[in-house]
């Protein structure tokens, strides 16, 4: 792995745009915001929509191709507000005990999602709940078990040998903006990233 990108994941509301917006200005590395929200609404569907599953996934696929676009038009390092670990967590969380869906469909999307991950970021925050929520129009619904659960599969996901880089954990009481900016930044400068 070459790269020296820095990507954090976490599930909605637990501060990854700000915080990577925060490192982008302190470290003058360009910050690349993702922007689900709006690709979704392209596609006629908010955030906190019912859909099926073959369409989440179909979506997921959409978001996972323009956020590729995306850290793809950057020619250095980045800081970037999600990875792929966060859609693959987000589709995972859909499925329940009765959900149909293509299983090879579904294993493919994982297989890319990591393989984009590796090929992009270096580096990898996972921030934990405990901010205060604050709902936004157009933004998932805030609902604590949700928000647990997807960090919870994040959890799983960032220790996976699937990943070749590094992985910082932001701890759960670890919940102010200094604290976390100062964790990380600690993090960052060990391996040489600022």
């Amino acid at each position: 792995m070459i790269n020296k990108n820095l990507g954090l994941c976490g599930a909605h509301c637990t501060g990854k745009t700000t915080l990577a917006q925060e490192l982008s200005e302190l470290t003058g590395i360009p910050f690349a915001r993702t922007s689900t929200s709006k690709v979704m609404q392209e596609l006629g569907f908010t955030p906190d929509a019912a859909m099926t599953f073959d369409e989440r996934l179909t979506v997921q696929e959409l978001i996972l191709d323009a956020a590729e676009e995306l850290w793809g038009s950057f020619k250095d390092t980045f800081i970037s507000d999600r990875t792929p670990m966060d859609m693959i967590a987000y589709t995972l969380a859909a499925i329940q005990g009765e959900t149909l869906f293509d299983q090879h469909q579904l294993t493919d999307y994982i297989y890319r999602c990591r393989e984009i991950t590796n090929k992009y970021f270096s580096h990898v925050i996972l921030l934990q709940p405990g901010i205060p929520l604050i709902g936004r129009e157009g933004k998932a619904a805030l609902n604590e078990g949700y928000i647990v659960h997807l960090n919870t599969i994040l959890m799983g996901l960032t220790v996976s040998d699937h990943l070749e880089g590094e992985v910082l954990w932001i701890p759960l009481h670890e919940t102010s903006l200094d604290a976390r900016v100062l964790h990380s930044l600690e993090w960052m400068n060990e391996y040489g990233l600022c």
